[in-house]
């Protein structure tokens, strides 16, 4: 299937590693050029590189802290120079699991707000900054990464957080879709990528035998038995991405192998 991506360009937010890296990896592999930023820029060299030579697409990493709209807007005009415009932008930046867990009379504001500034005002900066860039295209896609906690009464912070971005997915939808963009939102579980084999080390575990482990826990386990793959999030934000899925925009879609029972309608 062609999905129409050739000679597109993007711009994945939090794109040196994890989902944002695999996302950019597949965005490159189906012919668009990519800039990918983040805090780190050593980081960033690393993977653009590491990208380039896996695509032989054009890989930019632009360094940006996206709790600054300052930071935000210059890198997002960085981006949509350097690219020759701007067709897609994958909001990927976060604190991975939430800076803020556990009983909720021993969660401190400041890490509560932290959370929310860097993952949802940071998807709202990149999102005001790209849309004009988008619109001049007459065609764009926005997929906003929030997360299985938005189902869950565990992680106050990162579930809230989560939360509020589906919130944001769905009005971005409203305002830009007769501009022709489509915005969506995709909600992994727990899912396998470099932080897994870190975590797993730490713990004196071989990767599987802590895949293992988790999928023994109610938040984990799911229907396919097994932990998704950072590149299985990467497949389906590019079909969101792709011409072939112009018809679908505010929605919210689980990729987590059918962690947990409750029907969604």
């Amino acid at each position: 299937m062609d999905l129409g991506l050739t000679g597109k360009t993007a711009l994945v937010v939090g794109g040196s590693r994890g989902l944002g890296k695999a996302i950019a990896l597949e965005l490159a592999r189906e012919g668009a050029d990519i800039a990918i930023s983040a805090r780190g820029l050593d980081a960033l060299k690393q993977t653009a590189q590491e990208l380039h030579q896996l695509t032989g697409c054009r890989i930019v990493p632009l360094p940006v802290d996206v709790t600054s709209k300052e930071q935000v807007d210059g890198m997002v005009a960085q981006a949509a120079d350097a690219l020759g415009g701007l067709h897609i932008l994958v909001n990927s930046a976060a604190t991975p699991g939430g800076s803020a867990s556990g009983p909720v009379d021993g969660i401190p504001d400041a890490a509560v707000l932290s959370d929310f500034d860097i993952k949802y005002m940071g998807a709202l900066r990149t999102s005001r900054a790209a849309a004009p860039y988008l619109r001049r295209m007459k065609w764009g896609r926005i997929i906003n990464l929030s997360g299985h906690n938005a189902r869950n009464a565990v992680n106050i912070s990162a579930g809230a957080r989560n939360v509020a971005l589906v919130h944001l997915t769905r009005t971005l939808a409203s305002q830009l879709g007769k501009d022709g963009i489509t915005v969506n939102c995709i909600h992994p579980g727990p899912t396998r990528t470099e932080r897994f084999a870190q975590r797993a080390a730490q713990e004196g575990l071989t990767l599987k035998e802590y895949e293992r482990r988790g999928l023994q826990n109610a938040l984990w386990s799911n229907f396919i038995g097994r932990v998704v793959d950072a590149s299985e999030i990467a497949f389906l934000a590019v079909f969101l991405c792709s011409e072939k899925a112009g018809a679908i925009t505010g929605e919210v879609i689980e990729a987590s192998g059918g962690v947990g029972a409750a029907v969604h309608y």
